[in-house]
């Protein structure tokens, strides 16, 4: 009982710890990840806490666990009407991407360092897949246009489902090494099958959820995180992709007008930070610090060429297939049940069906999301997968993966916003949703929106009676200031003033597209354009 105590005691601590540290982070810039891995260092063998821990399997199995509740808090925060037209982009850097990714890191570390064939291919699989918590923490915090945050935050969270399917065939090394054909083949039944169960799942637990009454709000979260592990356990059961399943899946339910839908963001965020702490920490101190000075050289051309040549040649390459795909048109015949028109007005051309607002990658974004392929847990779980199969050098990938995560988190995270502003891609006037849990809100289907007036706005100097906002839309509050207070039709909104506004579903595109006509145009430009749109 002793012994327990003490380990929940130094649980604890690590947590608070972790938590305190999130400040610091967040006000530098650095994805909270480098200090977690802090922290495992520390408690580590060669730290104060001198734990021992060298159990890869272990490791491996919670991180995969681990990963797959940071996928489902990502699904469950992710608004499909953001992501919705930016996911055939990221599905195509998710899947070609990755495999462009994998063939030029391959060839560069072949050539630069002598590696074979399968640990250099092994080496591009386990660097392909940008991380979810580091993209998303990044997100958060960076004013970005919707369509570019749309296509990071989707890419990340389809892009581990291949990585990991392509990193458990190669580590096999019983086996010779599997031909491009069979890893395409191979790849592409995990993935449609961890689709299918997702899509299978999500459906399912809305329709549940809607019907049945739970006698506490708190059980509405647990249950949504259940059926984030049936979907994934399920998957896996069938052999397929358990982090597509997880990720489609919720996706679906955290886009669904289910009971208390904020309390369960909020239950699934906290989850996810938890698992972000332990993953992080428990990574750190499988690490050994006596045998990573050893690893920094290789570690440093590898990351080199990762983000110089092969995450840059691998973004341009999907941006000219995205550029090939808008012109392919479907069967005439496939009308997909949408009749003559999608509600998007974007599916029916000639006669044919496009795919829905497949837009080319400006050269800006393409540089930009180039550099903001961030690298974190991810990689480093999936170098305990070579290292648990017995495969030779296995530790030696794990140490280069290990430092290639610190060293260009530390370069890469930071910079980031200023990238954005030096690229013109900062997007400050954007309206975004904010979680409350209200019962009125719920009843009425309504949102709310929060806006800041950026240097530059046109809006600064208008009156609000002439945004001329929809009949069931209102601002509620103004803070200016570092004061609050309720305003009226006649208040004159300034710069850096942050709005709320409540508005109904049905509405709430017109007055987002209403509020970015204003802030761009003018006063009154774009408002009868948009309502004859």
């Amino acid at each position: 009982m002793e012994r327990l105590n003490v380990w929940l005691l130094l649980s604890a601590v690590v947590v608070i710890a972790a938590i305190a540290s999130v400040r610091v982070v967040h006000r530098t810039g650095l994805p909270s990840l480098l200090i977690y891995l802090g922290l495992g260092l520390v408690i580590g063998e060669a730290g104060i806490g001198g734990i021992q821990f060298e159990d890869s399997q272990l490791a491996q199995q919670l991180g995969l666990v681990a990963l797959a509740v940071i996928l489902a808090e990502g699904g469950l925060t992710t608004s499909w009407k953001n992501v919705r037209d930016a996911v055939p982009a990221a599905l195509i850097l998710a899947t070609a991407g990755i495999a462009v990714s994998i063939g030029v890191l391959a060839v560069a570390v072949h050539a630069l360092l002598g590696m074979d064939w399968r640990s250099a291919l092994l080496l591009g699989a386990v660097l392909a897949s940008t991380d979810a918590a580091a993209v998303f923490s990044v997100l958060r915090r960076l004013p970005l246009p919707p369509r570019l945050a749309g296509i990071l935050e989707a890419e990340s969270g389809f892009n581990d489902a291949p990585a990991v399917i392509i990193v458990m065939m190669l580590s096999v090394v019983a086996e010779p090494l599997p031909s491009p054909g069979n890893i395409v083949l191979n790849t592409a039944i995990e993935l449609g099958i961890g689709t299918a169960v997702g899509v299978a799942v999500g459906p399912a637990g809305i329709y549940a959820l809607r019907r049945v009454a739970l006698p506490a709000s708190g059980l509405y979260p647990i249950a949504v995180l259940a059926l984030a592990f049936i979907a994934y356990s399920g998957a896996a059961l069938l052999h397929g992709s358990g982090f597509l399943a997880v990720y489609v899946a919720t996706l679906m339910l955290g886009n669904a007008r289910l009971p208390h839908v904020a309390d369960t963001r909020g239950f699934a965020e906290g989850a996810a930070w938890l698992a972000q702490i332990g993953l992080f920490v428990m990574l750190g101190m499988l690490a050994s610090p006596s045998e990573l000075p050893g690893a920094i050289v290789p570690a440093l051309v590898t990351g080199m060429a990762l983000v110089l040549l092969a995450r840059p040649v691998s973004v341009m390459v999907s941006a000219l297939l995205i550029r090939l795909v808008r012109g392919v048109r479907l069967d005439p015949k496939v009308r997909l049940g949408l009749g003559e028109r999608s509600a998007q007005g974007v599916w029916l051309k000639d006669g044919g069906v496009r795919f829905p607002r497949m837009e080319a990658i400006p050269w800006r974004e393409q540089v930009f999301l180039s550099w903001a392929g961030l690298r974190g847990a991810v990689p480093i779980v999936l170098a305990t997968i070579p290292w648990n199969a017995g495969m030779p050098g296995a530790k030696s990938l794990f140490n280069d993966v290990f430092i290639i995560v610190v060293v260009f988190t530390l370069a890469q995270g930071p910079t980031l916003p200023y990238l954005a502003r030096l690229l013109r891609l900062e997007a400050d006037g954007e309206a975004r949703e904010l979680d409350v849990d209200s019962a009125p809100l719920e009843e009425l289907n309504a949102d709310l929106l929060q806006v800041r007036i950026p240097a530059g706005s046109m809006l600064h100097g208008v009156e609000i009676f002439e945004l001329r906002l929809p009949a069931d839309t209102m601002v509620t509050l103004v803070v200016r200031g570092g004061r609050s207070f309720v305003p009226a039709a006649t208040t004159r909104l300034r710069v850096e003033d942050q709005l709320l506004i409540v508005t109904t579903a049905a509405q709430r595109t017109t007055v987002e597209r209403r509020l970015r006509a204003v802030s761009r145009r003018g006063k009154l430009a774009g408002w009868y354009g948009e309502r004859g749109s």
